[in-house]
This record gives structure tokens, C-alpha cells and sequence, in this order.
């Protein structure tokens, strides 16, 4: 088409094809002018030096004027002092053959741009057509609980119940889960207690579709955002090939579970900062803005559902930081500009997640004002605040006399109450006594009667007086239900070396001198008397001179997996060796209101973080559960079963297609090197053809961005003590397909370039894409019935669905 314009602009005038660039005047050059390029080179531009300066302001505009027969009518240009007349007839001549020359190229100009537009339209939506087809497709099965939607789809169950539970994630998500049951009649009665339940009558299908829905978005997003970073239509749908086609995003997509919703808001986060950033050279505009901010509400979910979020928001903050640089090295910009660009950036960025996180947790709060099983890990003062919880509108004594029966709470979060039950330690683990541990749920066993060391009269006999316990205090701490005394000796404790066992020792209350501990107020605020919730107490044992507390060590089977108590000799005041009294009994004293002890909100919200961070790093791995390490992650070493394990049952295996998986691999590695080299080669002024170089840039920048943020998603869990699993890497597996769409396509270009010369030359772009999308989508049928189902034989019989595709012997369907 441009070659076509050159030969038109030897015989008259042409004009350029492409929209001119943002902020730029369209221009033409008029035969006859010394400066005016030749045809050859590019459409004919009209300069400002061939035009009079009176008809700039409509040339300005991108207008051709109108000539009206034989001549100008009521001075049409327009000349910018108002003239007209002789000096605009002299242009008529040939301002005529301008107007026919731009009318002529205009039409099939815009036409080709419209069904451009349309094809595009078109792609887009059949590439989202596509997702959504494969995620819906038998959403319906199993008709059973899988996997962890036994705890994602309870605590759905919960928002609709409005009880408080505890998790170590952030409620966004579990909040949309529940919202989305709620609204498609799901009534928030099925216990989701464990995999392989019938779901029955339940409406599950609200909550599934949810997902799924969400699921579905990455492939749009993911095309998109390539799309924008690369130019190049094949880059973008060998990326949304790729993520349709993988077996294991797919299965994330269709169950209930925070991994989609996850992954929706990164990959929204992503496609926001790069549209943004596409409209650098129009700062504060509209679209500028709405993307700046779509990028900021995106963070706040993504940190809303999980705390890896934390990842897309230091990508976001990396990419901003660099961006704020370049402005400020950019000497055109005055220092008030670069200032508005900052605190746009603050505003959108900084200021407007955070206040849509906390209103996360402001709703998460409200909602949630049932007493449940998260209680326990939450402080005395913000269990007042459930309903049903027995401190709730509670009236309980001020002060802790003698004959009390307390609960004694530990102040380190999710650590819980001191506990005693009837069964001993085992054979060689200290003294063969009653276990004593601390337990973080509402329990009788959690009950101690105060009593003094040296008597054992009933204090709550009515004819004695009452007698407050205070600060230095030599105390028996008797179990209310098994009648035995809190007791340390110098064996060792099971778990932690060089600290006591605690055990429950004495009968009927009568024990010896290793039952006498002293009571010491660490805040004494309320002088020496101990206040029920607000005193901060410590228990030091008299024989052995240790202080009583809680390593938070979770003891084995023999211990019930509850936490492990021992006397330490280290008196170094630490929240696991400090208590306070909750629960109070006694009929002799009077009784308080404890709604004045209500924390505040910001309270609530430190304490819900603290509580929910400790509980992340105590996820350990139970006995003989399945885990995996990150190394195993990209090469797809290991899946994880998501329901069935005999020949029996519907199996669904979280796998991911291995074609896509390790040609992401080969890509990441490629791009390394490829990208080094060329960026050295850059760097060192080597010169490059044009084509080469614009390709290059394209793969540097385009590529530098998914590689940045695979490194992000992936890294940080080598440096992780938790539990880890699978589909953790799942994040940064979205990041490094986009990577392999922009790396292949520019190879393929790099490799037509190459065989410029040879006829083969343009067909091997085409060709090596259309290849890779068949390849992809023949894994997929090859590997589908992981993500969709299947019943029958395993993989090792030659009749199962399977046979033959167990590629890996640490494959395990």
C-alpha cells in the first residue's frame, strides 16, 4: 500500500496511511518543494515550509480545505489573520489535486484500518470464547468435595453463617467465595468435612462457576497484556494457546479454591501497569488515569486473597520506581510535573489499596460476628466482641482471688490456653505423668482452680473472707477436671532441649513442693492485684527457679498435635512466657461488664496480622503428608492428587501439560542467553539492522518484564520454612508462558531474517507458530483427561485413558 502511495505522489500528492503519533501534526509535502522526499521513500508529507503560515490552523487539524468550482468560497483556509482573496486563489490550483490525491487514499486507508480493528475484535474474543469454553466444560464433575475445598469452601460456608474462623490468608477471597454461594442459593449448611464428601442436594455449582469464571480471564489478560508489550498478534496467541491448553491451570480454574482469584487479580495488576504505561505520552489523561487506578485496585485484591500478592505489588513498585526515574532524568519536564507524577503514583499505587485493603478486613470484621472456631487464636479483649462467646456481654469478677476457677491464656498469638487432659507422657519422654499443653479452642479441660501453696481449705467457704491473689503470690494451680496440680521437675521437656517437662501431678490436689509456683505481675498498672484480661502475668516455678510458657512446638500424635508447655530457665520476659486470666468463676466477688475492654479496629487489624503471619510460618508438614520442594516446580517433576486414588474412582491429578511446561524451560533458558547477548551487544554499540533492533527492543523490555516477574513469583519460596506445595508455582507459571509467546515469536522472526535470501523466508514465521499451536493443542488432548476426569485403570495398564503418557515415574496417576 505504501509503495502504491509513492507511485501516486510521482504524478500528484499523497498523503501517509498511518493515524499520525499522539501529539503529532499530520503533514504533507506538495510538489515542487526543494525539501520534499521522493515517492520511493515514504507517502508525501505536507511541511510546514511549503504551506503559508495563514493555512496552518486547519492543516493542523489533519483537514485538506475544500475548493468549490473555480475557486474559494467565502475564503475557506481560513488564513490565520483572516486573509483571503488573491493570496488563497494562488493556491487553488494546486490545492485541488491535494484534495483528490488524500480523498483517493483515504477511504481504503480507513476501510483497512476498520477491518483491522475488527480482526482483532474478532481474535480477542474467540481466544475468550475459547477459555471460557474449556474452564465450563463439566464444572459439574466430580459431584464431591476435592482437595482443599474442604477448608475453601467451609469458610464460604462460614461468611454465609456469619461465624468467626481463623486462616492463615487474608478474607478477600473466602469473602467472594462465600458471596458468590449466597447468591446462587446456596444455603451454607454442608460441612465440607472432608474430600470425597457427596455434595447431594447442595448448590455447590455458584461457588465452582465463581472460580471458574475468574479462571477464565487469565487467558484474555495474558493476551492482551502480550499483546501490548510485543506489537505482534502471534505472540499474543501462542500465549493464550499455551495457558488454554495447560492441563494445570485449567484444573486450578474449575474448583473452589483461592488460586484462581488469585491469579485473576495479578494478571489484572499486570495488563493495568502495561496499558498504563502505553499512554506514557499521555500523562494524565483519562484512559491514563482509569488504568493507574484499575492497577491499584488490582493490588489491594491480589494482597487481599493471599499474602503472595505481596509479589505483583514489589513488580508494580519496581516497574514504578524505574518509570519515576526516567521522568526525573527527563530535562523537558519541569520539577512540578515530575511532582505530579509521583503523587499520582502515591495516590493510585500507595494510597488507594491500602484503603480498599483495610476495608477488606472492615467488612471481614463486621460480617463475622458469630463466636466459632477461630476464638481461640484471638485475644481475650476481641473474643468479648462474638457473639456467643462466654465472654460476650459477659459480667465476670475484676480481680483474681483465691478458689477462682480461670482459664490462663498465653499472649503469644495462636499459641492458646493452658490445658491438661488424663493422658501421660509415653515411655522415655521425662517423667510418666499427666501431659500438660496448651490448646487454642474453648475446652473444659482449659479449667484451673487457684489455690494456696500451704493450705488446702476451700476458699469459697462462705464463712472465710475473700482473699485477692497478688504480685508475689505463692500459688497452686489446681486442674478442675482431673484434680491434678501443675507441676515442673528437672527432666527434660519432650520437645525443646535444656527446658523442663510440665506435667499434672498430686491426687485429689494434694502433691508436693514442685506444685508451689510464684505469681509476678508484669504490668503492674493496677497495683498489686491481678486484673482478669488486662494484668500480664508470669508463673515461676519455686523448686527449679524456670518460667512457666509455650514453645509453640506442635507435639505428635501421642500429644493429641496440640502445643508443647515447659518451665524455662531463660527469665528473659518473652510473649510465650506471659499469661493473662480470661475466664473467671467465683460466686463470692462481684461481677463487671467487659464491653469496656472491646478492642478497637486498628487493634483488631494488628492483631488478625500478627496472628496471621505467625500461623503461616507454623504450617508444617504433618506425618506421611504429600509436599513438594521448589525445585520440582517448573520441571513439572510432581503433581498433586485432587480427588481419587483407585481404579475406582473419578481421579482429577493437578498436572501441569508437560509440552507447555517445558518448552516455558527451554524458553526461560533461552532468553537468558539470548537476552544477555544481546543486550551486551547493545550496550557495546554494535551496529544492528533496523529490523533486528526494533525486534530486540521488543524482546529486551517485553521479555525483561515476564522474566522479572517469574523471578518474583518463584524465588521467594526458597526462602520459605512453611509447608509448600504445588500449586504455589502456578503464578509465576502464568509469567513465564507469557515470556515463551514473546521469545518464540521474535526467534521465528529472527530466524525469516535470517533467510532473507531463500524463498523458504516467509513462511517460517507463520509456519513455526501454527506448528507450535498444533503441537499444544495435540498435548492437551493427549493430557485433558487429567484436568476433566476419568475413571478406570491407572496409567501403568495399557487400557487406561493414560497408558503411555506417564512420561515421569514421580507422576502418579
Amino acid at each position: 500500500m505504501l509503495g502504491a502511495s509513492g507511485r501516486l505522489l510521482a504524478a500528484s500528492v499523497a498523503t501517509t496511511l498511518p493515524a499520525p503519533p499522539h501529539g503529532q501534526q499530520r503533514e504533507l509535502h506538495l510538489p515542487g518543494n526543494p525539501g520534499a522526499p521522493s515517492g520511493d521513500h515514504l507517502a508525501g508529507r505536507l511541511t510546514r515550509a511549503s504551506v503559508p503560515a495563514g493555512w496552518r490552523a486547519v492543516l493542523r487539524q489533519g483537514r485538506t480545505p475544500r475548493a468549490m468550482a473555480g475557486g474559494l468560497v467565502g475564503c475557506e483556509l481560513r488564513p490565520r489573520r483572516g486573509r483571503c482573496g488573491p493570496q488563497a486563489s494562488r493556491a487553488s490550483s494546486w490545492d485541488v489535486a491535494a484534495e483528490a490525491a488524500a480523498r483517493s487514499l483515504k477511504q481504503p486507508a480507513q476501510s483497512s484500518r476498520r477491518l483491522e480493528a475488527a480482526g482483532r475484535r474478532a481474535l480477542l474474543a474467540l481466544v475468550t470464547l475459547l477459555s471460557f469454553a474449556t474452564r465450563f466444560h463439566h464444572l459439574d464433575q466430580p459431584p464431591h468435595v476435592c482437595w482443599d475445598e474442604t477448608h475453601f469452601g467451609k469458610m464460604g460456608s462460614y461468611y454465609i453463617n456469619r461465624t468467626f474462623f481463623f486462616d492463615v490468608h487474608p478474607p478477600l477471597g473466602k469473602m467472594l467465595i462465600g458471596l458468590a454461594g449466597y447468591l446462587s442459593g446456596y444455603d451454607g449448611t454442608f460441612l465440607f468435612q472432608k474430600p470425597g464428601d457427596k455434595y447431594e442436594h447442595h448448590r455447590y455449582m455458584g461457588m465452582r462457576g465463581f472460580c471458574a469464571f475468574l479462571g477464565s480471564w487469565l487467558i484474555p489478560f495474558a493476551y492482551l497484556t502480550v499483546l501490548d508489550l510485543s506489537k505482534s498478534l502471534p505472540a499474543a496467541l501462542l500465549t493464550a494457546a499455551l495457558l488454554t491448553f495447560d492441563t494445570g491451570c485449567l484444573t486450578l480454574s474449575q474448583y473452589i479454591l483461592l488460586d484462581p482469584i488469585l491469579m485473576f487479580f495479578i494478571m489484572a495488576a499486570m495488563l493495568s501497569m502495561v496499558k498504563y504505561n502505553s499512554y506514557a505520552d499521555r500523562p494524565f489523561s483519562a484512559p491514563w488515569w482509569f488504568w493507574l487506578s484499575l492497577t491499584g485496585i488490582s493490588l489491594a485484591g491480589a494482597l487481599g486473597v493471599k499474602f503472595v500478592g505481596l509479589f505483583i505489588i514489589l513488580h508494580v513498585g519496581l516497574n514504578t520506581i524505574s518509570d519515576l526515574w526516567h521522568l526525573f532524568g527527563d530535562l523537558s519536564l519541569s520539577l512540578v510535573t515530575v511532582g505530579k507524577h509521583l503523587t499520582a503514583r502515591i495516590l493510585c499505587l500507595i494510597v488507594l489499596p491500602l484503603v480498599l485493603y483495610v476495608a477488606i478486613f472492615a467488612v471481614h470484621i463486621t460480617v463475622l460476628n458469630k463466636s466459632g472456631p477461630g476464638d481461640g487464636f484471638f485475644s481475650s479483649a476481641f473474643q468479648a466482641r462474638l457473639s456467643g462467646n462466654n465472654l460476650h456481654n459477659a459480667s465476670i469478677p475484676e480481680y483474681l482471688a483465691y478458689g477462682s476457677v480461670v482459664t490462663v491464656k498465653n499472649l503469644r498469638m495462636a499459641i492458646g490456653y493452658l490445658h491438661s487432659h488424663r493422658h501421660l507422657y509415653p515411655e522415655g519422654i521425662g517423667a510418666r505423668q499427666q501431659q500438660v499443653t496448651t490448646y487454642l479452642h474453648k475446652d473444659y479441660n482449659n479449667m484451673w482452680i487457684i489455690k494456696k501453696h500451704n493450705t488446702n481449705s476451700d476458699p469459697l467457704d462462705p464463712s472465710l473472707p475473700v482473699e485477692f491473689v497478688r504480685h508475689g503470690d505463692i500459688i497452686r494451680l489446681e486442674h478442675k477436671e482431673t484434680s491434678r496440680n501443675l507441676h515442673s521437675h528437672h527432666h527434660e521437656a519432650p520437645l525443646t532441649r535444656k527446658h523442663y517437662q510440665v506435667t499434672g501431678y498430686g491426687i485429689n490436689g494434694t502433691g508436693d513442693s514442685n506444685d508451689f509456683w510464684r505469681i509476678e505481675v508484669v504490668n503492674r498498672k493496677f497495683g498489686n492485684r491481678i486484673k482478669v484480661l488486662r494484668s500480664r502475668i508470669r508463673l515461676i516455678h519455686l523448686g527449679t527457679g524456670c518460667v512457666l510458657g509455650s514453645s509453640g512446638k506442635i507435639l505428635p500424635k501421642w500429644g493429641w498435635e496440640q502445643l508443647e508447655v515447659t518451665c524455662t530457665p531463660y527469665l528473659k520476659e518473652t510473649l510465650s512466657s506471659i499469661w493473662n486470666v480470661e475466664d473467671h468463676i467465683n460466686p463470692k466477688l462481684p461481677n463487671i461488664s467487659l464491653d469496656v475492654l472491646q478492642p478497637s479496629f486498628p487493634e483488631i487489624l494488628l492483631e488478625s496480622h500478627m496472628i496471621m503471619i505467625l500461623g503461616n510460618s507454623g504450617l508444617k508438614p504433618k506425618d506421611n503428608e504429600f509436599t513438594s520442594k521448589p525445585w520440582h516446580w517448573p520441571i513439572n517433576y510432581q503433581g498433586l492428587r485432587f480427588s481419587g486414588a483407585n481404579d475406582t474412582d473419578f481421579r482429577v491429578y493437578l498436572l501441569g501439560n508437560p509440552v507447555v511446561w517445558w518448552l516455558n524451560l527451554v524458553s526461560i533458558a533461552l532468553y537468558l542467553v539470548l537476552g544477555s547477548t544481546a543486550a551486551i551487544a547493545m550496550q557495546r554499540g554494535v551496529q544492528l539492522p533496523t529490523e533486528l533492533e526494533g525486534q530486540i527492543q521488543v524482546l529486551l523490555r517485553g521479555g525483561g518484564q515476564m522474566l522479572l516477574g517469574w523471578m518474583l513469583h518463584y524465588f521467594p519460596f526458597f526462602l520459605m520454612g512453611r509447608i509448600l506445595y504445588f500449586h504455589h508455582y502456578f503464578p509465576a507459571m502464568l509469567f513465564s508462558t507469557m515470556l515463551t509467546g514473546i521469545l518464540w515469536d521474535s526467534l521465528l522472526r529472527f530466524c525469516a531474517w535470517g533467510l532473507a535470501s531463500s524463498p523458504l523466508a516467509r513462511g517460517v514465521h507463520p509456519m513455526g507458530v501454527l506448528s507450535l499451536l498444533l503441537v499444544t493443542a495435540y498435548s492437551f488432548y493427549l493430557f485433558h483427561p487429567l484436568a476433566y476426569g476419568m475413571v478406570g485403570p491407572l496409567a501403568q495398564n495399557p487400557e487406561s485413558p493414560m497408558a503411555g503418557l506417564k512420561w515421569l515415574e514421580s507422576w502418579d496417576f
